[in-house]
């Protein structure tokens, strides 16, 4: 059993009170760590060594810190094998999963931003008798807080540009899964970042959380996770007019036109519903599809989903784990069990039984993978974020009533339509209130892009030039040409 520590100010520590959160294998149920229960004493210590490091830091060019970003992305690259297997032990996702998606981008997150560092140019804007030049400086120390379904993904996808633009951190990962940021953290002191400049501090979110939103010498924070946080953070940072980045929950249609190719769509559905055990914030969770199609569309998709191998997240042949904990399995199951009593049908699913590994003693947190029909669009299930693997099924019979039925949910994150015909599904995708749309894929990313929601699915945006201009402050500076006057 691991014992994981605080990292900060260049060394790994205990929580200053000894108290401690045990951290388990949700596929297993069995306990793989200890974490720290930090509080504000500990923020107090990871900000005073953030601000200790932030002239050093930022003193540096933009070259020198983007030659840091990729000297931790060699690194990370030299460690696949083992963020692979450290993530899928700390989630229950497969560890071919892992491999591919947690571990590959946490690499490519650092490469990419130092690349796109490299490109930046001096933005200057010419008067007639005037010159503008912008002037770009770091906010300052920073505060990440990230969640627990991509747990090293996320949490570099914010390191990344955060230090590129000369900002010392304070990262909160989700106690549920502390491993990989740990990871990350043994990481940074083997190539000798300089103490101070990454900060993480493990613990509650109404403690160490609360803390980091709090404090007034925490200057940006940037949050990922559920919609009714979010609030929160909104509510105690806003007044103290810190920057905020909130990318929130999400409710995503998945969307069947009737000239969509049916075996290219219901793979792509299938992939949007239960990639990760429907535990992504961009999982299509509600399937529209035209009437003229949904009978063949439905048996096809019925089929696909009953060939989905649940099972030990080590197994090469595993393509969907556990859920996160057993508290979140019962959460889904009782979704399933409303959707029963709202009339609806479940079509398969639904069910803890497995064909293969499911912990000792069956203890476990597997569900199989569940799709439930007959619902209304407004139902309690199509509506409330669910985030497991468990989608409905609705029925569309024009497109003006699918766009009807797709907007009216509170979220607004992201989306894919199925079609044969490219310009119709743009046309239609421009019409749902949503910040990303797919035609006929799914979380096919290209890191320059704004990625973030509308409505309660969040507020700002990251990636590419959007998380550069978030973790810098902007001076303008004008000057007068005196051969003018």
């Amino acid at each position: 059993m691991l014992d994981i520590q605080n990292f900060i100010d260049g060394s790994f520590t205990h929580a200053l009170d000894g108290e401690s959160i045990d951290d388990y294998n949700p596929a297993t149920a069995q306990r793989i760590a200890t974490i720290p229960r930090s509080k504000f004493a500990d923020v107090e210590l990871a900000v005073t060594a953030a601000q200790s490091a932030q002239s050093d830091w930022s003193a540096l060019t933009l070259e020198q810190r983007a030659q840091w970003l990729d000297r931790i992305a060699d690194a990370l690259e030299e460690k696949t094998e083992d963020i692979a297997r450290t993530e899928s032990v700390d989630t229950g996702k497969p560890i071919e999963l892992a491999r591919r998606i947690d571990a590959a981008r946490s690499v490519s997150n650092f490469r990419f931003f130092a690349s796109l560092g490299r490109q930046q140019t001096e933005m200057i804007f010419e008067m007639p008798d005037a010159m503008n030049y912008v002037h770009r400086s770091p906010v300052g120390t920073v505060g990440l807080i990230t969640p627990w379904n991509l747990p090293l993904y996320l949490l570099t996808w914010k390191v990344a540009p955060a230090l590129l633009m000369g900002n010392t951190i304070i990262a909160k990962p989700s106690e549920i899964t502390p491993l990989t940021a740990n990871l990350l953290a043994e990481t940074l002191l083997e190539l000798g970042l300089p103490n101070g400049v990454f900060n993480l501090v493990h613990g509650l979110g109404p403690e160490v959380g609360q803390a980091l939103l709090e404090h007034p010498k925490v200057k940006a924070i940037s949050f990922t996770g559920g919609t009714e946080t979010g609030r929160i953070v909104a509510r105690t940072a806003a007044p103290m007019f810190k920057k905020l980045s909130l990318e929130l929950g999400g409710k995503n249609a998945t969307v069947i036109l009737k000239d969509a190719d049916l075996d290219y769509a219901v793979d792509g559905a299938v992939l949007a519903a239960f990639t990760n055990s429907g535990q992504v914030c961009l999982c299509g969770s509600r399937i529209f599809i035209d009437a003229d199609i949904v009978e063949q569309f439905t048996q096809r998709f019925v089929e696909k989903v009953n060939a989905i191998q649940v099972g030990d997240p080590m197994d090469e042949r595993t393509t969907m784990g556990s859920v996160i904990s057993p508290e979140h399995l019962l959460k889904v199951e009782s979704y399933i069990d409303l959707a029963i009593e709202e009339g609806g049908t479940v079509l398969t699913g639904g069910t803890r039984e497995m064909t293969g590994f499911n912990g000792p003693q069956g203890i476990g947190a597997f569900l199989q993978p569940t799709v439930v029909g007959g619902l209304p669009h407004t139902s309690r299930c199509a509506t409330e974020e669910i985030f497991g693997p468990m989608v409905t099924l609705h029925t569309f019979t024009t497109e003006t009533e699918a766009l009807e039925m797709v907007n009216s949910s509170e979220y607004g994150l992201a989306g894919s339509v199925w079609t044969t015909d490219l310009e119709r599904g743009r046309i239609f995708s421009e019409k749902i209130d949503t910040g990303i749309v797919w035609v006929n894929t799914w979380l096919h990313r290209d890191l320059r892009t704004p990625f973030g929601g509308v409505k309660n699915s969040g507020v700002g945006r990251e990636g590419g030039q959007w998380s550069l201009d978030f973790f810098s402050e902007m001076t303008n500076v004008c000057i007068k040409n005196p051969d003018s006057n």
